[in-house]
C-alpha cells in the first residue's frame, strides 16, 4: 500500500497553480516521517524557536524567522531535502495549470469549476495510470490532501468518477473505475501530516520556476532561474513519467485539455 501526500501552491492571485504529491510506500513511511521531523528539529535549533510546520514560501524567501538563515544556506538545505527524497526513493506526481489557459478552456472542461479541482483530478488520474502499470504492485494508494475548500467535490469525484476520465488511464472493460485509489481521499492539517509540507515545497518550486520561465514575473535575485532549474531537474528525476501525466492518446480529450492548460516548461 502507498500513501500520496498532496499540497498546492498558487491558490491566490498567482498566474500559475501547481499541485504536487509525494508517494510513499507504507512500509517505509515511518522512517521518512522521522527523517522530516529531524529536519524540523534542526531548523528549530537554527532559529531558536520550535518549528512544527514548514512553509516553503517563507523559507525560500527568507521571511520572518528564516531571515536568520542566509540565502546560500537555505539553498543548500533545499538541495539536501531533494537529495534526501531521491535517496528515500519516493516518487512525485504533479499537475500544473496556467490559469489564463484554464479560463479560456473552462467551457470545454466537463463542469470543472476551478483550478484546484482540475489539478486534483489530474493528479488522481495520473496516479491511477502510473500505479496500474507497476510490476509487483502490492497494494493501492491512499490520497491525503491538505485541508481545502475542495473536499466535498473531490470526494464525490472519487466515489463516482465520470465516464470521460476512463480514456485517460485506458480503463479496461471489466476494470473497476479508479481501482488504484483506496476509498475516498483524506484531508489533514499539514502540522499533523508532515509529508504534506514536502509536497508544499515541491509545488512552490515548480510554480516559481514556471512563472519566471514564462516571463510572468522577474527574478528576485540574480541567477534565481538557474537555481530553480537545478531544483526542478532533481524533482523530475523522482517524478512519475510524463506519459502518465499527459498520455499521448489522440482520442483522449481529457488528456489533451490538461496538456493545453499546463505551462509548457513543466510538461517534462
Amino acid at each position: 500500500m502507498k500513501f500520496c501526500y498532496i499540497d498546492e501552491s498558487g491558490k491566490g492571485y498567482e498566474p500559475v497553480l501547481v499541485m504536487a504529491g509525494i508517494i510513499v510506500d507504507a512500509n517505509r513511511m515511518h522512517k521518512t516521517k522521522d527523517g522530516w521531523a529531524e529536519f524540523l528539529k534542526y531548523l528549530s535549533n537554527e532559529v531558536n524557536k520550535k518549528i512544527s510546520e514548514f512553509h516553503a514560501s517563507d523559507f525560500y524567501r527568507g521571511k520572518g524567522i528564516w531571515h536568520k538563515i542566509d540565502g546560500n544556506t537555505r539553498a543548500k538545505l533545499i538541495s539536501a531535502i531533494l537529495k534526501w527524497l531521491e535517496q528515500r526513493k519516493h516518487h512525485i506526481t504533479f499537475s500544473a495549470i496556467y490559469k489564463e489557459s484554464f479560463d479560456s478552456q473552462k467551457k470545454n472542461f466537463y463542469k470543472i469549476s476551478n483550478e484546484w479541482y482540475a489539478a486534483a483530478i489530474h493528479c488522481i488520474l495520473s496516479l491511477q495510470k502510473w500505479s496500474q502499470q507497476q510490476k509487483n504492485n502490492k497494494g493501492n494508494t491512499v490520497m491525503i490532501f491538505d485541508r481545502s475548500k475542495g473536499e466535498s467535490g473531490i470526494t464525490e469525484f472519487v466515489i463516482n468518477p465520470p465516464k470521460w476520465t476512463e480514456s485517460f488511464y485506458n480503463k479496461k472493460q471489466n476494470q473497476e473505475a479508479l481501482d488504484q485509489i483506496i476509498d475516498v481521499p483524506f484531508f489533514a492539517d499539514s502540522k499533523h501530516a508532515l509529508l504534506i509540507q514536502i509536497a508544499d515545497m515541491i509545488s512552490y518550486i515548480l510554480r516559481n520556476y514556471a512563472e519566471i520561465n514564462m516571463g510572468l514575473k522577474t527574478e528576485k535575485y540574480q541567477g534565481e532561474s538557474l537555481y530553480l532549474k537545478n531544483y526542478v531537474d532533481k524533482i523530475i528525476k523522482r517524478t512519475i513519467p510524463k506519459v502518465n501525466r499527459y498520455p499521448t492518446k489522440r482520442n483522449c480529450k481529457a488528456s489533451q485539455l490538461f496538456f493545453e492548460i499546463a505551462p509548457k516548461c513543466l510538461i517534462i
